[in-house]
């Protein structure tokens, strides 16, 4: 197989949305700390919505991104709480999939603590291949061919067959 078509992890996201700042958003700072061993930034809101109490630079989530051996190393644990089933409605037109996992203590090596509670995260994960830099480079920025792009079937393949995870039709109620 060409190197170049190799797909590989380009980077984990995790995510907790809170929706207000304070001592909510201070727990999920400090669970997605203790998760991944990175220091996570706080995300902001950009616009005003009067009826939820949200203004302008409010803190009301926080995340944390990963890359290289960490995020492999992550991933699996995070496929592991939602016992390595994926539905193919998590994956985008680009490759790119995200999923949900509704309490921390699903995570293996996740401990309960009381000041925490039980919050649930996000995790978005971005395939890429070699040669996608040249979209994100300062000079002489181009387009990623479309042969080169990363499809759907593609990201489900590698999901298979680098985790063994298995991607069903429909989410089962139980499981997540």
């Amino acid at each position: 197989m060409n190197k170049m078509r190799e797909i590989r992890i380009g980077k984990v996201t995790l995510n907790i949305g809170v929706g207000e700042s304070g001592d909510k958003l201070d727990k999920a700072v400090s669970l997605l700390k203790e998760i991944s061993g990175s220091n996570p930034v706080k995300t902001k809101t950009i616009k005003r919505i009067p009826t939820w109490n949200i203004r302008p630079k409010l803190n009301i989530g926080t995340k944390v991104t990963l890359r290289g051996k960490k995020s492999e190393e992550i991933l699996k644990r995070l496929f592991k709480a939602v016992k390595n089933k994926i539905t193919g409605k998590k994956f985008d037109k680009n490759g790119n999939f995200s999923f949900g996992i509704k309490e921390y203590l699903n995570i293996p090596g996740a401990e309960y603590k009381p000041e925490i509670g039980i919050i649930g995260l996000d995790a978005a994960v971005t395939l890429e291949r070699p040669g996608f830099r040249v979209k994100k480079r300062r000079l002489k920025k181009s387009k990623v061919g479309q042969k080169h792009r990363i499809t759907k079937e593609e990201a489900m393949e590698f999901i298979k067959n680098k985790f063994n995870i298995e991607i069903t039709d429909k989410e089962e109620e139980d499981d997540y």
